[in-house]
């Protein structure tokens, strides 16, 4: 909220107010579902050390990207730089909801799901549902996400600084797959079955 709000100057950022309340909402019911159903896959999904160092360099350029782009969406509000259409707004919002289920949706398919880039005991590939589509669902979901969220914000120059995304997750899946298919059993088989990793028929 504060990366939010104090850029903008002002409280009455209306479309900061839906975004919170698009992330918090389902964020709060996911929670609570996974603490009483599955508390082990929250504990990995709040683990955020990553063993990786390749992927320390991710999460860094991430966090970066994050923190200008929150910024630069306030101070795009604050000083009125450009305005974009309610529609877009709207559809940006649907957007979000839509990829909020369908990263629920990963999650209740793969109970293996950590946050960091590993091989647990006992981990089994997953190749049916989402990931009979594309072989890594939830980076497709975080990316619809993240890329609806400076529309939602109203800031078309927010959302120029958050197309770094797409290009850090596509590292991070190239690093992923070496360690998968050298520590899970299988996974070399499921990369020639499942042919595209994000984008069904592109990529």
């Amino acid at each position: 909220m504060i990366l939010v709000f104090l850029p903008a100057g002002s409280l009455k950022f209306i479309n900061g107010w839906l975004f919170i309340g698009l992330l918090f909402i389902p964020m709060f019911i996911m929670g609570i579902v996974m603490l009483f159903k599955n508390p082990a896959l929250l504990e990995k999904r709040l683990n955020t050390k990553e063993k990786e160092k390749e992927q320390r360099g991710v999460v860094a350029v991430s966090g970066i990207m994050f923190l200008s782009g929150f910024i630069i969406a306030g101070l795009d509000h604050r000083f009125g730089w450009l305005s974009l259409h309610p529609i877009v707004i709207i559809i940006a919002s649907a957007v979000f909801l839509l990829s909020y289920a369908m990263y629920a949706e990963v999650l209740r398919e793969n109970t293996y799901l950590s946050r960091t880039i590993e091989v647990q005991k006992s981990q089994k590939v997953i190749d049916t549902g989402l990931y009979g589509i594309v072989r890594h669902p939830m980076y497709s979901a975080t990316i619809l996400m993240f890329l609806s969220i400076p529309l939602v914000l109203g800031s078309l120059f927010s959302f120029l600084i958050f197309l770094i995304y797409p290009f850090a997750i596509a590292f991070r899946i190239k690093n992923e797959e070496t360690v998968l298919e050298n520590g899970l059993e299988g996974y070399a088989e499921y990369k020639k079955k499942v042919k595209y990793r994000l984008i069904p028929f592109i990529w």
